[in-house]
């Protein structure tokens, strides 16, 4: 993948140098700082995702082996590594550990098609065996990536979605872990996406998707009683609306949704009387995350994704872990595991320039060591800043997004290229972003731009994009281009747009239906036609929300698909294609 993920961007680089949008206007390359390698920006990381057993003994992590992402294993505060996985052809990307600190479960693609199995090894024996072993079914499918459950006080189970009864519909598994017998859990009805297990790791509530696009919350007293409805949601309510978990004592829900708001806040719900209690909460932006203990389930923070992820401590047993951690590096800062006695977190910061480091902070010394970037080569360049920006659309929406500036050169007609990423239902945020890297290196301001219907900015936000799929949502990215020139940031004439996705699709759209606005265009995995588009995606759990927001009517979608005016395009266009649904997935998962 990586091989040709580097063919792509070299011809991505000779367009639009090759079309002048890189000329003498800007300062000569002995002005601006030294170009960074293509591999060291686009390589696979050294290392990442650190997560420290359960025990607090070892340190797993994710690294290249024989050039491919493997797991391995470390003794804390040794140098004793050695890797554990030995996947010669598709990366690993999601693994964790078992409660029993001895094995590592991770999922991998076993023919590169997006079908994952669920996978076992014994970090002592390296013996590994296919916890789901099932042809053509897989461990993945469901909405927010929630695929699987384990809990610290069942050691020996897991709960795992899979499709061995209908290819189309995850039902609920039990796998225990010490025999690998796998048992049909929860019946999947046909319309539920999210499932969410109690304290006591019974499935306890369901996210149906309605008819007309909304959701539906069912809940149940316990595994063995009926299903019955909790809320109804209109298809308006945010995507960041969801069962977030249980309280300690499994008498309430942590509830995330924006019903009587704008933006999704975390509620807590009494299961019996339905009273609610507003925890976190903000005007504008959903909240994204929980932070809750593993053993006791006690909630301690949440996640609010702003022009920066910053979170609101619930709890006073982690606020001063907070704050020391807060001022440890600059960025935004996540923990990506804990051992159970939770003394030792291990936490991961992002900022825009420069790689990710992952620290071990200890609880009790409140002191945290740096454990490693993810990509050490890129400390020897000087990288730069996103800057939050906003402007009005030109039916006066306030539109969101971030604009990166090449160090080295003077912000002023550059030669710019709009970026416009894909979903279309998710965003651009904060943190290091290589694409944007290598092409400020190269002398490239770069606009992204947060178009109506993007996520996080609550409901209002996201609806505005309904319909507006080949409408609003394009002009809003040719207002951000205009915004810029008046600015006078981008140089008129070598403004050029790409994207992956909806962002492939919108360069597509903009170059046939608008075709003197930018001097080119990349579409990566764009869908020119959305008549086929919405053919596929067409099905009980996600079709009728997708219809809500794009439309369903075949003379109206035709009307918004490039593919009819192609003829029309008169730009260079780069068109990158492959084995779109894998890439899909796995860009998702990324």
């Amino acid at each position: 993948m990586y091989k040709s993920s580097f063919i792509v961007r070299l011809y991505i680089l000779l367009l639009i140098t090759s079309l002048g949008l890189l000329s003498l206007v800007v300062p000569a390359f002995s002005e601006l700082p030294s170009l960074i390698p293509r591999s060291v920006l686009f390589g696979n990381p050294e290392k990442l995702w650190p997560k420290i057993s359960p025990d607090g003994k070892l340190l797993a992590y994710l690294s290249p082996h024989d050039g491919v992402l493997n797991v391995w294993v470390r003794t804390l505060g040794k140098e004793d590594d050695r890797v554990i996985t030995t996947s010669k052809e598709n990366r690993i990307l999601i693994y964790f550990w078992q409660y029993d600190s001895k094995h590592i479960l991770y999922l991998k693609d076993l023919h590169g098609n997006g079908t994952f199995h669920l996978f076992q090894t014994n970090i002592e024996t390296k013996l590994t065996r296919d916890l789901t072993p099932f042809e053509d079914v897989s461990a993945t499918g469901f909405y927010r990536g929630e695929h699987m459950f384990g809990d610290p006080n069942f050691p020996d189970e897991l709960l795992v979605g899979l499709n061995i009864r209908d290819r189309k519909l995850h039902d609920w598994y039990r796998i225990n872990l010490k025999n690998g017998a796998v048992e049909l859990d929860t019946k999947n009805p046909g319309d539920v996406w999210i499932w969410r297990a109690d304290n006591n790791f019974q499935v306890r509530t369901a996210q149906a998707q309605a008819p007309d696009g909304g959701f539906e919350i069912r809940i149940r007293n316990d595994s063995k009683s009926p299903w019955r409805t909790f809320q109804k949601w209109s298809p308006d309510e945010t995507t960041n609306s969801y069962v977030a978990g249980f309280t300690p004592d499994n008498k309430a829900i942590y509830l995330i949704s924006s019903v009587d708001a704008n933006a999704a806040r975390l509620l807590k719900v009494d299961i019996q009387t339905g009273n609610t209690q507003v925890i976190a909460e903000d005007p504008q932006y959903d909240v994204t995350r929980i932070m809750r203990r593993p053993k006791n389930h006690e909630l301690e923070a949440v996640l609010f994704s702003r022009a920066r992820s910053e979170w609101q401590v619930i709890s006073e047993s982690v606020q001063r872990d907070f704050e020391i951690i807060e001022k440890v590096r600059d960025g935004s800062f996540y923990l990506t595991s804990r051992d159970l006695a939770d003394k030792i977190w291990v936490v991961m910061y992002e900022m825009d320039d420069g790689p990710v480091y992952y620290y071990v902070y200890n609880r009790e010394s409140k002191k945290a060591t740096l454990l490693f970037s993810d990509r050490p080569q890129l400390e020897k360049y000087n990288l730069v800043r996103k800057q939050p920006v906003s402007y009005r659309a030109r039916d006066g929406m306030k539109i969101f997004g971030y604009l990166t500036i090449p160090m080295g050169v003077e912000p002023k007609n550059l030669p710019m290229i709009v970026l416009v990423h894909g979903g279309p239902w998710s965003r651009y945020g904060g943190g290091f972003d290589n694409e944007v890297q290598w092409l400020a290196n190269r002398g490239y301001a770069v606009l992204q731009i947060n178009y109506r219907g993007s996520s996080g900015y609550g409901k209002d936000y996201l609806n505005a994009g309904d319909r507006e799929y080949g409408g609003k949502m394009l002009t809003d990215l040719i207002d951000g281009k205009e915004w810029a020139i008046r600015k006078g940031y981008a140089d008129s004439s070598r403004i050029g747009i790409m994207g992956f996705s909806y962002g492939g699709y919108a360069t597509l759209s903009i170059l046939a239906f608008m075709p003197d606005e930018f001097a080119c265009g990349v579409n990566q995995f764009g869908d020119c036609n959305l008549v086929g588009l919405l053919q596929q995606l067409k099905n009980p759990i996600s079709g009728p929300w997708i219809a809500k927001r794009i439309g369903d009517e075949e003379e109206f979608l035709k009307s918004i698909s490039p593919f009819y005016k192609a003829h029309q395009i008169k730009k260079p266009l780069l068109i990158v294609q492959g084995a779109y649904e894998n890439e899909m997935k796995l860009k998702e998962i990324e």
